[in-house]
């Protein structure tokens, strides 16, 4: 008798699906290794914003980051930056959906966004670059 499998109890998608759900999974988040390899390389392709509240951004920001707090994400706060750049936001990390709700709004007011998976959290622990004090 086998074993009953949490694991197995949904059977997996076809091998297309699964490649075109993670392939598109790809095409709405980075993650840190590839925003700071770009950054350290001097690629300027996209913006990284920072959307957590001023506080905790002048407290530690990933370099090369500004700051817009999702709050404040409106047409006018926006108008700097041309449609057609790649901006890529980030939060807290995992357990923060400040990115995403970033990126919501920013799609709808048709940017290109992508979500740095892990945040200023996992962007710290792989040891890149933080800056304080500075807006």
């Amino acid at each position: 008798m086998t074993a009953f499998s949490r694991v197995c109890e949904t059977p997996p998608a076809s091998p297309d699906k699964i490649q075109e759900y993670f392939s598109y999974k790809l095409r709405c988040e980075t993650d840190p290794f590839d925003v700071n390899a770009d950054l350290e390389n001097g690629i300027d392709s996209f913006a990284l914003i920072d959307v957590r509240g001023k506080e905790a951004y002048l407290n530690g920001h990933a370099a090369g980051a500004i700051h817009i707090d999702h709050n404040d994400m409106t047409e006018e706060r926006m108008a700097e930056f041309p449609k057609d750049r790649l901006l890529v936001v980030y939060c807290w990390g995992p357990g923060c959906n400040g990115a995403t709700k970033a990126a919501v709004k920013l799609s709808a007011l048709g940017f290109s966004v992508k979500e740095m998976i892990g945040g200023i959290t996992y962007w710290k622990e792989e040891g890149y670059p933080i800056i304080s004090g500075v807006m």
